[in-house]
């Protein structure tokens, strides 16, 4: 009589990784949304993401890039649901077709800007801007179209540049 084999979990991939990845896809995080609690909880939910992912049949190698990838589309799943919550309650300005701004940008109050931005226009701003990706690639991870995509970071670039400019003097 055979013994019945068990195969082996393949969410342990992750138990040796986790060490080494964990302050990196923290730090990731952080970096983009400013948010200690915020980042602490993307984190979290990457990796159990991560190990429902590795449990599916044909799931890709465990690595740090990959879970980058996963704690990306976190973040981005975050900044989708608050813009759904924000959506309805203020109305965009539409900006001028033409965009001059070529100002050098105190990167204090740039964060401080971005963070008083909107879920929708921050993901945007920060998928193009700070994680420069192709604006298909934006449009991807937001789930919307290159078109829309490209109307909302025109718009965000506007809100952006009006609140960078109107805390211009004010230390806040």
């Amino acid at each position: 009589m055979t013994e019945p084999r068990v195969r082996p979990d393949p969410a342990f991939a992750l138990l040796g990784l986790y060490e080494s990845a964990l302050p990196e896809v923290y730090g990731y995080l952080l970096a983009r949304c400013g948010d200690r609690v915020l980042a602490e909880e993307l984190t979290s939910e990457t990796f159990l993401g991560a190990v429902a992912a590795c449990r599916k049949s044909g799931a890709p190698p465990v690595n740090t890039g990959w879970l980058i990838g996963v704690a990306r589309h976190k973040l981005a799943d975050h900044w989708r649901r608050k813009a759904r919550e924000e959506r309805g309650l203020r109305l965009v300005h539409e900006p001028d077709a033409h965009d001059p701004w070529d100002t050098e940008l105190d990167a204090l109050r740039a964060r401080q800007v971005l963070g008083s931005l909107g879920a929708h226009h921050r993901a945007v701003l920060t998928l193009r801007y700070v994680d420069g990706l192709p604006v298909g690639d934006v449009a991807a991870c937001l789930g919307r179209t290159v078109n829309a995509t490209e109307a909302l970071l025109t718009r965000a670039k506007a809100a952006f540049r009006h609140s960078y400019e109107e805390k211009g003097g004010r230390d806040e």
